[in-house]
């Protein structure tokens, strides 16, 4: 059934295999955040020069079906499937179909994950979901990948059950971070700057202790935050310093509550990121100097003059400055951002010039 088609990806429930867009060359797995160690497993099934490994496209060979380069993932996630308990998420569905299209990925399928599919043994699962629905021609997973009935499947048990269907399975070792580059190994530690392997999880610790530059060393890209611009207590501009009050995915992973030097661009209405951008300040917090009684996410842009109401913007987290405080008055809160602003500018400006 189909769920939902944006941006040059489609993006389909498999609860029937109706309108899928088969054959295909899946990468399998939850993919949260699309890090870099995502990337690799991804990168087998995408085409290259218009060829899979597996196969051509059919402008180079007659009668020869083009294969598919898919993303097969599951939703909800299955610790929220298992536990009942709602899982915040770094790449809610919106920005996983960004970052999968600007990968090349064309086509994401979303496995209803329920009592059913988690029932399924790894034999079943292969025959039913990979052969019969996605006619699935070659696979990609990561070393670490569990299947199946109470994950009992592993990566080489499912090498071993697709080889049975003449279907190569890639098997992609776990990728680690050395301080430059991304390199294979099993190893794994704490420090991101010490052969920590990369993982969902690393990334959400580094984002809770305000470690911004290592998250986004790891996911290969800024950490972002996209959200449509609405009304806010509308204070800021009280004291000088006007915020745009963004409404975030429920779903969205928050990093710890503080400060942040920022880059902010206005998205276009077909969500692609506008040439101009901004360099601004957020804090992310309940706001405890107004007695704030909710989480928001509020930034100020600098030199910045204009109605930014309805308006989409992506807000990429660049440094953490300080954690959220509570102030005696307005007036020493205006001061402080002020002080914020100084600092942020000085590292905003000196990562643009390098």
């Amino acid at each position: 059934m189909l769920n939902l088609s944006k941006n040059g990806c489609s993006v389909w429930v498999a609860s029937s295999s109706e309108g899928l867009l088969t054959p295909t060359a899946v990468a399998l797995g939850k993919f949260d955040g699309v890090h870099l160690g995502h990337q690799r497993v991804i990168q087998p099934v995408l085409h290259a020069d218009g060829q899979l490994s597996v196969a051509s496209s059919p402008q180079s060979k007659e009668n020869q079906e083009y294969i598919y380069s898919t993303v097969v993932t599951f939703d909800p996630h299955p610790q929220e499937f298992f536990t009942g308990q709602p899982r915040t998420l770094l790449t809610p569905l919106d920005e996983k179909v960004q970052q999968l299209r600007s990968l090349g990925v064309e086509q994401l399928v979303l496995l209803p994950f329920d009592k059913e599919l988690s029932a399924l043994t790894p034999e079943e699962f292969v025959q039913k979901i990979l052969v019969q629905q996605l006619r699935c021609q070659q696979i990609s997973i990561g070393q670490d990948f569990c299947f199946g009935e109470k994950r009992s499947g592993t990566a080489k048990d499912l090498q071993l059950i697709a080889a049975k269907h003449n279907i190569p399975v890639t098997i992609v070792p776990l990728q680690t971070y050395t301080g430059n580059s991304p390199t294979e190994s099993s190893c794994v530690s704490t420090n991101p700057t010490h052969d920590a392997r990369i993982s969902t999880s690393l990334i959400r610790q580094t984002l809770e202790q305000g470690d911004i530059e290592n998250a986004n060393l790891l996911l290969g890209r800024p950490y972002t935050l996209l959200g449509i611009v609405v009304q806010g207590q509308q204070l800021g501009r009280t004291i000088g310093f006007p915020t745009a009050n963004l409404q975030l995915p429920k779903e969205k992973f928050l990093p710890r509550q503080g400060v942040y030097a920022v880059r902010v661009f206005i998205l276009s209405e077909t969500s692609d990121i506008a040439p101009n951008e901004s360099f601004g300040v957020m804090n992310i917090g309940n706001r405890p100097t107004v007695n704030g009684t909710y989480s928001s996410a509020e930034v100020h842009l600098f030199d910045w003059s204009g109605d930014l109401y309805g308006k989409k913007l992506a807000v990429e987290l660049v440094k953490f400055l300080r954690p959220e405080q509570k102030f005696a008055s307005l007036e020493a809160l205006k001061t402080q951002i002020q002080l914020d602003c100084v600092v942020a500018k000085e590292i905003l400006n000196a990562e643009w010039e390098q």
